[in-house]
């Protein structure tokens, strides 16, 4: 399970699995680009109207190098909370996707997408605004602010 915060009336935070299993698909679903979500017929509904947040303190990556695969923790660099930007999707149990973007020049050495992130100033927007509007929160955050270790 994985906490997510989603806003209401006021921000409230809530339990969520991570992933969907659309009857289409053949495996789980973690990640939604951000990119298409807003026309996407399995994001779509959710995008619009059960935006969501996932606090976390970095997010981890795999890279193989010399035949071997290496892990990799990204965070900020002064260690503050991430917002993850997600998606809800409510059934017998509360599921969420993330929401990815291209990655900045620092995190495509390792990897072709990285998460959406919002920033503590933009968060009322990310639940507010209408999904047409959401566009400029899908860059990446920037290179100088991101730190990895193995």
């Amino acid at each position: 399970n994985v906490s997510t915060i989603i806003k209401l009336n006021i921000y409230q935070q809530m339990d969520a699995q991570w992933g969907i299993k659309p009857n289409w698909s053949k495996k789980l679903i973690i990640n939604a680009q951000s990119e298409t979500a807003r026309t996407k017929p399995t994001f779509k509904q959710a995008f619009q109207y059960q935006r969501c947040l996932v606090p976390c303190n970095g997010w981890f990556e795999w890279k193989e190098e010399g035949g071997e695969k290496l892990k990799y923790f990204f965070e900020h660099v002064d260690k503050s909370p991430l917002y993850m930007a997600g998606i809800l999707f409510q059934h017998e149990v509360t599921e969420l996707v993330t929401m990815t973007t291209t990655p900045n020049t620092k995190c495509a050495q390792y990897h072709k997408r990285m998460p959406v992130f919002v920033e503590d100033n933009q968060v009322d927007y990310w639940f507010d605004a209408k999904p047409e509007a959401l566009t400029s929160l899908f860059e990446p955050l920037d290179e100088n602010t991101i730190s990895i270790s193995t």
